[in-house]
């Protein structure tokens, strides 16, 4: 064999061998990606009650560690999980040194947080049925909304390892936060009820950012939605007309709701 072979072969030996000892992103099994997203929601979750910023460099060392070519996929899918079960977004501060804050999905001024003790903010179930009255047309019945729920794993009369008990949560916590309204379907015999919108959920929640943030978790444009763009437009200029801002609406709402006689799902 040639000088020159022998060193082609022995390149190809040491890089086969460096490529059997990193990780690969084809070959590393779905329960380590699993459990390292679930690793990477637990540290953003204390980061979020916490109110700390971190950074992509304090995500590889503390929890991504030996992992770490697959962290933009675990870190995809982490948000993806706090943004839908939790309602909250990770956002980028800046983008010199990768830092990171914890916010509220869709600007809620609610944190999500029944007490000083919850460690799970209960955004994500407020989120979805937002979401479902202003695609139903301002209005949903509560029967639909336990369909939804109960593909999502929440069930009536069941603790939910986030949600706690739903039905407390929904039809009474959420409308005494006046961000439901749930009403009685007139004439209804025997009595059938009624989810809208409440008026902290009108002040806090532009319709226009609502279906934006729809149409992105399902990988479309807001146009692709014409009934539901038309309606967020129809909004959007009714406010601009009448001067309301999302601001001074909403900080009248959250001090009317922190002055409600009974337990409050945002702790000031």
């Amino acid at each position: 064999m040639s000088q020159s072979e022998d060193g082609s072969s022995s390149q190809k030996e040491e890089s086969l061998s460096t490529s059997e000892a990193l990780p690969n992103a084809e070959s590393l099994p779905r329960n380590v990606i699993n459990d390292k997203v679930a690793d990477l929601v637990e540290f953003l979750l204390l980061k979020y009650r916490t109110k700390e910023l971190t950074t992509k460099a304090e995500m590889l060392n503390v929890v991504i560690q030996d992992y770490q070519d697959h962290f933009p996929e675990i870190f995809r899918e982490a948000s993806e999980c706090l943004q839908l079960a939790f309602g909250v977004d990770v956002k980028e501060v800046d983008p010199s040194d990768d830092s990171y804050v914890l916010v509220t999905t869709l600007g809620l001024t609610c944190d999500g947080m029944m007490s000083d003790g919850e460690t799970m903010p209960k955004n994500g179930i407020l989120i979805v049925i937002l979401s479902m009255i202003f695609m139903e047309g301002d209005c949903v019945s509560e029967e639909k909304v336990w369909e939804v729920l109960n593909v999502m794993g929440v069930y009536d009369g069941t603790d939910h390892f986030i949600y706690g008990e739903p039905r407390e949560l929904i039809t009474r916590v959420l409308v005494q936060e006046q961000y439901f309204e749930y009403r009685q379907v007139p004439n209804s015999d025997p009595a059938r009820y009624e989810f809208l919108w409440g008026p902290r959920a009108h002040a806090e929640i532009c319709k226009m950012t609502l279906l934006e943030f729809l149409a992105k978790i399902s990988g479309s444009d807001p146009r692709a939605f014409p009934l539901w763009y038309e309606e967020a437009l129809r909004q959007q200029e009714e406010r601009a007309q009448s001067g309301i801002t999302t601001t001074d609406d909403t900080s009248a709402m959250a001090s009317e709701s922190s002055s409600a006689p009974s337990s409050s799902f945002c702790p000031e």
